[in-house]
């Protein structure tokens, strides 16, 4: 690429959609990977998913293995998961329960806390205490986990503080996976992120969706401030009840929540509009409560209903491709076939997931084109996308800048 990163972040014109390089280059990847997502808090399971201690998922985040696990103590950890004597994985499923972390190339045994117990024949000079798995900055927030792979992890507290008193009301540490999907979609994760932050699309793409999700740029949107009468009534109400709902955005926009209301009769993302589960994950008692929107860039936007909750997870694999995982959590007595149909419960969302994963991917293909030349967004609709692209490029901006001073 003959213009540098820099050079296009600069150039970059407002309200405009971004240049072809930012959704196609191979180097611009690989900065987005470094600049962004192995430097911030990344959402990572729903808590819930390790149910007990030597419980145990892996992911995958660019060229970073992380093994994620409850240990004896209750305290969920992660760990790059590289063995330390010759690097091998030590956990090579998706998830698992083991009493300890065993490499399965020789054998090296390390405790749930990451402390290397066991490693045979080294030696009488060998000191196993010097040898302990290196840790991944972990963080658990209300039944979400989040972890960070920089070396020093920027402020988390912040934004914990702020969603802390909207998340517990959901109540997910007694939650349960109820069905998980990940698909792959053949576009950048940019694309992925642009086509989320807005509903402009969603009538002519979602028509199930749009039997309880609305297009109202006001729900839509990012304008934070005064909200509009019908928003501020409904903000209020819940308020009242002790559901915390009011609009609230990180100064740099990286994250937001809002309760905002669905569709008038819908209670939940079912086709018929009624609770998708009888027994209700946490405290919130309202038929007319929403959902409550969070986002929280670079990888997750979730919806928390009064029935149940969906979280959703970004991963980017390439320049063109970005693994979108979505798992539906329910209350962990609620009995599958007797208090919810799997397919009633998650028909609305996979169908909008594959939607979704197809006007990427034509969107995708069209931005391949040498006739692709960056449009103007929507003051009205897409000031959402405006808001992450805004994030994106100054962030990418702010970063760059600091490790050029730094490396003179």
């Amino acid at each position: 690429m003959s213009t540098t990163i820099t050079e296009l972040l600069a150039r970059r014109k407002p309200g405009h959609a971004l240049e072809q390089p930012f959704y196609t280059d191979a180097d611009i990847y690989r900065a987005d990977m470094e600049t962004i997502f192995y430097r911030d808090w990344l959402f990572a399971i729903p808590a819930c998913e390790l149910e007990k201690p030597g419980a145990y998922v892996t992911h995958q985040v660019g060229a970073y293995g992380v093994v994620i696990v409850r240990g004896a103590d209750n305290v969920i950890r992660a760990f790059h998961n590289s063995c330390r004597h010759r690097g091998s994985v030590i956990c090579n499923k998706a998830k698992g329960v083991s009493p300890k972390l065993v490499c399965p190339y020789h054998q090296w045994t390390y405790e749930l806390d990451g402390r290397l117990l066991w490693a045979r024949e080294m030696g009488t000079d060998f000191d196993a205490s010097k040898h302990g798995l290196k840790p991944v900055h972990c963080r658990e927030l209300a039944g979400l986990v989040y972890i960070c792979l920089a070396d020093t992890a920027p402020d988390f507290d912040t934004f914990a503080d702020l969603a802390r008193p909207y998340l517990e009301v959901h109540d997910l540490a007694n939650a349960k996976v109820a069905h998980s999907t990940s698909i792959v979609e053949n576009g950048n994760w940019k694309l992925v992120w642009e086509n989320n932050r807005e509903c402009y699309h969603c009538g002519g793409n979602h028509p199930g969706l749009c039997r309880s999700f609305t297009d109202d740029p006001t729900v839509t949107g990012i304008e934070e401030g005064v909200s509009p009468p019908h928003l501020q009534q409904h903000f209020d109400r819940l308020e009242a009840k002790g559901y915390p709902s009011q609009f609230r955005m990180s100064d740099d926009m990286q994250y937001r929540l809002a309760r905002m209301p669905l569709l008038p009769g819908a209670q939940s993302f079912t086709m018929d509009l009624k609770p998708g589960v009888t027994r209700f994950l946490g405290r919130v008692r309202d038929e007319a409560a929403g959902t409550l929107l969070k986002y929280h860039y670079p990888t997750t936007w979730n919806h928390f209903l009064q029935d149940h909750s969906i979280v959703f997870r970004v991963t980017p694999l390439s320049p063109t491709t970005t693994e979108v995982t979505t798992k539906w959590l329910v209350n962990k007595d609620a009995v599958k076939g007797v208090d919810y149909d799997l397919n009633r419960l998650t028909e609305v969302w996979i169908a909008t997931n594959d939607e979704d994963r197809r006007v990427v991917e034509d969107n995708q293909h069209g931005i391949n084109s040498p006739a692709y030349e960056p449009g103007p967004y929507s003051p009205i609709h897409e000031t959402g996308v405006m808001g992450f692209v805004n994030w994106y490029c100054n962030t990418m901006s702010n970063r760059l800048t600091t490790l050029r001073m730094a490396a003179e």
